[in-house]
């Protein structure tokens, strides 16, 4: 592979997109019940969130329920902070049926979860983590410059620059490769919501010159790149009021753009109990730890769980040939450095005092503006001394 020529594309969508609608408020939601339930036991939440035409449905289970009053409350901000404010023509905070169908958890998954008196895994599952050197978030480039674009079109339009953008939209960026270094950006796609009657030569001249630009460094745009910009035409009909959004159906978007794998488990609506959430934060801060160390170039971690058990039952690392160590020896780092246990990947990752509708725009991963403490590299020193002692 060290001079082979290919490309890889991933994507991102705005705030104002149906799915991530959905997944704001489950996110709030959750917050929400955290934050009334804020002592032991703490709450445990799954919430799932459908959004279209001029309804809201939301289901699943929590352990700690809210006050009617505070739920539709608490969805119709996130309606209005996902850019649909009071009277928006298609998909009104204010105008939208809500139907609250989230139930009692069951007895029995409760009682799993808690084994004596630490937490066990919050459901089965198969989590990744993964972190490379091409950015320097450690992220994917594809993804990294994707959701670059997805934030740049919400600023220019809440900001006012142009203000004829509505919330939704989606982005795409094809990044070439020779080997396992970016060389250049070969196509950007950029579809954006507007209002009705903006001309569309007008329209791709100013995303071009205040989206793309700003956010694509220039020397990767070298060599004349596609830029591919509303290419169906109008997109004046958006949003939830034109699609049905659903909550978790944007995995690819909130992990590594494709360019990691993934376990298939969602993020969005979750307390930290449940490993698709905690464990997939916990796996990628130890890829981007191992990174970071210069460990490996890149890396990705796999791990599995059980309902009710805390221990993982496997732990498997894959540095596709980019490792300074043998992988066994990663292996047996990130076991004595790191714990994967539900409760302290809570404890070191402060979990319960995280507020989980802060990552549901823009990817889980890679925004060390945020704060989120996965992102840290507090751990280099020690997985590389465990790595390559003798």
């Amino acid at each position: 592979m060290s001079s082979r020529v290919w490309s890889f594309t991933s994507e991102s969508v705005a705030e104002g997109h149906p799915d991530k609608v959905a997944d704001l408020i489950a996110d709030r939601l959750l917050d929400a019940v955290m934050d009334a339930h804020p002592g032991f036991p703490r709450p445990r939440v799954a919430c799932e969130v459908l959004v279209t035409g001029n309804r809201v449905v939301l289901a699943g289970e929590t352990s700690h329920r809210l006050d009617e009053e505070v739920v539709e409350a608490v969805t119709r901000q996130a309606i209005a902070d996902a850019g649909y404010g009071p009277g928006d023509p298609e998909f009104p905070c204010d105008g939208v049926e809500i139907t609250n169908l989230i139930q009692e958890q069951s007895s029995e998954i409760a009682h799993m979860v808690v084994e004596g008196e630490e937490i066990g895994a919050g459901d089965q599952g198969i989590i990744f983590g993964f972190a490379c050197d091409e950015t320097a978030p450690l992220m994917p480039l594809p993804i990294h410059l994707a959701h670059g674009l997805a934030r740049r079109l919400a600023e220019v339009r809440t900001r006012g620059v142009l203000d004829y953008l509505r919330p939704d939209g989606k982005t795409q960026v094809t990044v070439e490769y020779r080997g396992r270094t970016p060389t250049r950006v070969s196509q950007v796609v950029v579809s954006a919501h507007h209002r009705p009657g903006i001309d569309m030569a007008t329209m791709r001249a100013d995303l071009e010159q205040m989206v793309i630009r700003p956010v694509i460094p220039a020397e990767l745009l070298e060599g004349a790149p596609r830029f591919l910009i509303n290419e169906s035409g109008s997109f004046a009909a958006g949003g939830p009021g034109a699609d049905t959004g659903l909550t978790g159906r944007k995995l690819v978007v909130d992990t590594y753009g494709g360019y990691g794998p993934h376990g298939g488990g969602a993020l969005s609506g979750k307390d930290p109990t449940k490993v698709d959430r905690s464990a997939s934060y916990a796996a990628r801060h130890a890829a981007k730890n191992l990174v970071a160390a210069g460990l490996a170039r890149q890396c990705s971690i796999q791990l599995s769980y059980v309902i009710g058990m805390p221990e993982p039952l496997s732990l498997h690392v894959d540095c596709s040939d980019t490792n300074q160590a043998p992988v066994e020896a990663l292996e047996k780092a990130l076991r004595e450095v790191l714990s994967f246990r539900p409760q302290n990947m809570i404890e070191h990752l402060g979990l319960w005092e995280t507020r989980f509708s802060d990552t549901t725009l823009y990817g889980h991963f890679g925004r060390e503006d945020a704060g989120f403490a996965w992102e840290r590299t507090d751990f280099t020193e020690q997985l590389k001394a465990a790595a390559l002692s003798r």
